[in-house]
């Protein structure tokens, strides 16, 4: 007579492990927290962003003290416009941070290493342009705003500053500063070369002035209007003014800012669409 068969649980492996970490989903925070980690880390940020410290304290003073021991008439505008002189060399040193967050780890290849550890391609590069946006305009606005005091303090002037005024020359000139990194870090994104994306940058930031001085044909000057009315450092100079400065048309206090913007949404729009359509 047989015996009755006894069922019997399956023995477990002989070396399962189950870790006491509990495992989650990563998400944008994650990636923020590692992108804060890189920009911070790495020496180019400290010295894009010392240097460009000292030049807008530098120049922005300079300039200030300059006008004040010259007793130059201002035409009832307000000595924050000197601001502008401190803003246009400081954005070289933003354009090349903002290239170099994403074109170096293409040089290095350690963008491989970054996707693997978040194959969101989407996901990397939003975390990158929050991070740089939020660094940059809080490091902008800040000294933006100690040059701008300065300025008012020592430059005698009949105009007193409007509070539109202020807040374009501190607020508007650090989110434009920070706008303008994010059309370069959407650039080193779609060429995946440092010199090559910075090169590009300074180009379109000073070639449309240059290229409009040897505009003198009559047949170019509407050309020549355009390039000089909607050139970087032209918008630059309109964020500080509440009128245009050619004449009726072109853009003048916050509509640079909206400009800047369009266009950086735009390129970094190209980018996302590149990054996920490339291979690394």
């Amino acid at each position: 007579m047989t015996a009755p068969a006894h069922h019997q649980a399956p023995a477990s492996a002989p070396y399962s492990y189950v870790s006491p970490i509990p495992v989650r989903a990563a998400h944008l925070g994650d990636a923020l927290a590692s992108e804060w980690t890189k920009i911070r880390s790495v020496r180019s940020t400290m010295w894009t962003l010392g240097v460009m410290i000292l030049l807008m304290l530098a120049i922005g003073l300079g300039v200030a003290a300059i006008a004040s021991g010259a007793d130059v008439e201002m035409g009832g505008q307000s000595a924050l416009a000197f601001g502008f002189f401190g803003m246009l060399p400081a954005s070289i040193c933003v354009i090349t941070l903002g290239v170099l967050t994403i074109a170096s780890e293409y040089g290095t290849g350690m963008i491989r290493t970054t996707l693997t550890a978040c194959p969101s391609r989407a996901r990397v590069l939003t975390a990158k342009a929050i991070v740089f946006f939020l660094l940059v305009f809080s490091v902008t606005t800040v000294m933006a705003t100690l040059v701008a005091m300065a300025q008012v303090a020592l430059v005698d002037t009949a105009a007193t500053p409007t509070t539109g005024e202020w807040l374009r020359a501190t607020v508007g000139a650090g989110a434009y500063l920070a706008l303008l990194g994010l059309l370069s870090l959407a650039v080193g994104t779609v060429i995946r070369h440092s010199a090559g994306a910075i090169t590009v940058m300074i180009g379109l930031l000073l070639l449309p002035l240059v290229a409009g001085m040897f505009m003198m044909a009559e047949a170019l000057q509407s050309v020549q209007k355009f390039l000089f009315t909607y050139a970087i450092p032209s918008q630059m100079i309109a964020l500080y003014n509440d009128a245009p400065q050619f004449g009726d048309s072109g853009p003048a206090g916050w509509e640079a800012l909206l400009i800047m913007a369009a266009v950086a949404a735009a390129a970094l729009g190209g980018a996302y669409a590149l990054l996920n359509s490339r291979d690394v």
